[in-house]
């Protein structure tokens, strides 16, 4: 069997069950936080877990030598909420609730730099949402869970439709100025809202 049919049979017998079972677990979780605009989680699909399994490292070797034990986004679950101050909150909460392996603040390279940001963790798939009838042979370990401000979600979708389509031409050193000065005005958009959270509630 190929990795991609191995992928897809899992996808379909195993992490699409789990990723429904586990969207509506979070949602029950946090139903009582505040400014919480939507959670969601998804299955990876079959192509983009395809794409990921190529990628190389700094020596231009294979990143995953077993695709299927260490990509850990296989399951993705997103909460989307209003402020920066509401990330920090949320935090607590998802380390509240479960084991996380890692996480990490994404922020661009260099403070010159604006891009992607956004919080990810890779957290321990909890035990509750697999059902009895699933193979837990084929159950990865772990999903990520990314916590971001509106402003961080949507730039974050817009660009990646942009610039990840396969099979299109490289975006030009322009067009990534381009993206990078909306990255900016995301990023300021965020401060702003955050500074009058703060002023409202002095």
């Amino acid at each position: 069997m190929t990795l991609e049919d191995a992928y897809r049979e899992r996808r379909e017998e195993v992490l699409i069950p789990i990723t429904v079972a586990l969207e509506a677990h979070v949602i029950e979780l946090f139903k009582d936080e505040p400014r919480i605009d939507r959670i969601v989680a998804r299955a990876k699909k079959v192509c983009s877990f395809m794409k990921k399994s190529e990628n190389l490292d700094e020596k231009g070797n294979k990143k995953y030598t077993e695709p299927l034990i260490q990509i850990q986004d296989q399951i993705g679950v997103r909460i989307v909420t209003f402020y920066l101050s509401d990330v920090e909150r949320l935090d607590q909460v998802v380390l509240k609730y479960f084991r996380a392996i890692e996480f990490k603040t994404v922020v661009p390279d260099s403070e010159w730099e604006f891009g992607y940001f956004g919080r990810h963790y890779i957290l321990v798939i909890p035990p509750d949402v697999i059902d009895d009838g699933v193979n837990k042979d084929m159950v990865p370990p772990f999903f990520e869970l990314q916590l971001k401000t509106l402003f961080q979600h949507a730039w974050s979708e817009a660009e990646h439709d942009l610039g990840y389509k396969p099979g299109e031409r490289e975006l030009t050193s322009d067009q990534k100025r381009r993206l990078a000065f909306s990255s900016a005005q995301a990023w300021g958009a965020d401060q702003v809202f955050l500074q009058l959270i703060h002023e409202r509630s002095e």
